[in-house]
């Protein structure tokens, strides 16, 4: 009896068969620049009195963005939406993804929700989440008695 070798990822050797099908497609659809979902990108920065968060949103028009807060949880929302523009040449890449996001973030209890602002400058969302009185630090003196 002959010893054969075992290859079980033999039939993905030949790139000609339905690995190629499979290689293509999934090409495909990361490319089409409707079919990626995209997030913009957000920092949180805490300081001694407030919370901020700043979203890098290019390509997004305010009228597109839509904050909510509603039972401790800030909603951001939007869309980019994709420059179909006719020129004579075509795209040779296409990288930055289109369409409608959301982004969802737990606030703490500690945030002041009537005071909160929000500010949209040069593609980037800033929005202000103060804290309340009770949130803020306060510094106690301690006396020493001898």
């Amino acid at each position: 009896m002959a010893i054969m070798r075992y290859k079980p990822f033999a039939e993905l050797d030949d790139l000609g068969s339905g690995l190629r099908l499979f290689q293509d497609t999934v090409n495909r659809l990361l490319s089409e620049p409707t079919s990626r979902p995209w997030a913009p990108a957000v920092d949180i920065l805490e300081t001694e009195n407030e919370l901020l968060l700043k979203a890098d949103l290019p390509g997004v028009e305010m009228k597109d963005i839509d904050i909510q807060m509603e039972n401790g949880t800030l909603t951001l929302r939007g869309e980019r939406k994709y420059e179909n523009q006719k020129t004579e040449g075509g795209y040779h890449r296409i990288e930055r993804s289109y369409g409608s996001f959301a982004r969802y973030f737990t606030l703490p209890e500690t945030v002041n929700v009537e005071a909160v602002k929000a500010e949209f400058k040069n593609g980037v969302l800033t929005v202000t989440l103060p804290k309340k009185e009770l949130a803020k630090p306060r510094q106690i003196k301690v006396e020493v008695k001898e």
